[in-house]
């Protein structure tokens, strides 16, 4: 391994200079590393072979750092549990469990973890494979938007690995833009998923983690099923997650919004999303999504998972054929970017031509607000009416939604308490 003299950055045998410093690049073993008064780690090996390099971020469960392995000379990522997270036995769990599942999980598009340590100094560390790139939650802040054909790329390399990993009975149950990690190519993004330590293992005599609940994570993305806590989640939980993150990255809006968790929850449990090729553009000059896409989120965001799409290799086909992609994803993962948004522009204006007008949505009418036509006298505030409901008071429509409040409200109570 090389290193920069001044960064500490490593770097394979064949480089020569250093992309960030511009400096040329010595052996690892030349680059003498120091101490770091802001962390005692820098310049230590942990574990007795983990050389401790420089920092590459700080989180709210640990700080990560780049490492050189002194008995592989390679170049590693360790994540080191911040003191007060390891003192918690749940976040612990969920740390170790990450270690154990990875050797159950095929590593084409899932980060590899080889390494678990109780360090001297009582801290923990996971000890993974070092990625270069970013997070999708980074692009999306950044860009907004994913380009259909980046999508599409993105969505079958995903569908590779993690149909594989439902096969074993292993649901991730965390899937969001942060678990993401693009490792940009010249054909275009390395898709790797991170983070299964929120992992349901179903496999035949898998110890069962009570200890894990089914909250961890961001509730934007969570299916009926999880946000209820059902213990008969399976791998189309992981197919809604999925779906959530397509609706976000095409429109640059999630598809159940609230101000809190329990009313995220509510929302997912008794709401649709707008359709996502009527929501306006979040960028000037975006490519219009086509309806053929809404279709195939409405059957991915179906509330009963049994008529759900079944599997995410089917809801990437589904998606790359709704922008007009012949073959499946199992192509679509290894085909340049710069190819799939050449075939994507061919199809689009054929797919946005047959495309019949969409209905607008019904929006309810706030009785309260000032009229819309010229002034006249102000209805009845018990006798609002939709198009097509009989006037009435709508009283069944408030007690559904308490209903459905007290319900989520129940879950979440349970669920810490538990």
């Amino acid at each position: 391994m090389k290193s920069c003299p001044t960064c500490r950055r490593l770097y394979p045998d064949d480089a020569g200079f250093c992309p960030i410093d511009g400096l040329e690049l010595r052996s690892a073993s030349q680059v003498p590393i120091g101490s770091d008064a802001s962390d005692p780690r820098i310049g230590t090996a942990l574990a007795a072979r983990y050389q401790v390099r420089r920092v590459v971020a700080d989180g709210g469960m640990g700080r990560v750092y780049e490492a050189l392995d002194t008995r592989e000379t390679r170049r590693l990522a360790l994540k080191v549990l911040h003191a007060d997270v390891a003192h918690d036995p749940v976040a612990l769990e969920r740390f170790k469990r990450e270690f154990e599942i990875s050797s159950l999980l095929p590593h084409e598009h899932i980060v590899e973890v080889f390494d678990f340590q109780h360090l001297d100094d009582g801290s923990y560390v996971l000890v993974m494979d070092y990625l270069e790139g970013e997070e999708l939650r980074s692009v999306l802040k950044r860009e907004k938007l994913l380009r259909p054909e980046r999508l599409v790329r993105m969505l079958s390399q995903l569908a590779i690995g993690l149909d594989e990993a439902h096969r074993r009975q292993l649901i991730h149950r965390d899937l969001k833009p942060d678990n993401i990690f693009l490792c940009g190519t010249h054909e275009g993004d390395i898709v790797k998923l991170l983070d299964f330590g929120s992992v349901k293992d179903k496999s035949a005599g898998a110890k069962k983690l009570t200890v894990m609940g089914t909250t961890i994570g961001s509730p934007f993305y969570m299916s009926p099923e999880q946000a209820q806590g059902l213990d008969t989640l399976d791998a189309r939980a992981d197919v809604w997650a999925l779906a959530a993150i397509t609706y976000e990255a095409l429109t640059g809006e999630v598809p159940f919004r609230g101000t809190n968790g329990p009313s995220i929850l509510l929302a997912i449990l008794t709401q649709e999303p707008v359709p996502a090729s009527t929501r306006p553009p979040k960028i000037p000059g975006a490519a219009p999504i086509p309806p053929t896409v809404d279709a195939v989120l409405e059957e991915a965001f179906t509330k009963n998972p049994a008529i759900r799409i079944g599997s995410v290799g089917a809801l990437a086909d589904r998606i790359g054929q709704a922008f007009g992609l012949k073959g499946d994803h199992l192509e679509w993962a290894r085909t340049p970017v710069h190819t799939l948004a050449e075939r994507i522009a061919e199809a689009a204006p054929s797919l946005m031509a047959s495309a019949a007008p969409r209905p607008q949505p019904l929006v309810e009418k706030d009785p309260f607000a000032a009229p819309s036509s010229p002034p006249g006298p102000r209805p009845s505030l018990d006798r609002v009416s939709l198009a097509g409901v009989p006037k009435g008071p709508p009283v069944g429509l408030f007690i559904g939604l308490g209903l459905a409040l007290l319900l989520v409200i129940g879950i979440v109570l349970w669920l810490v308490l538990r």
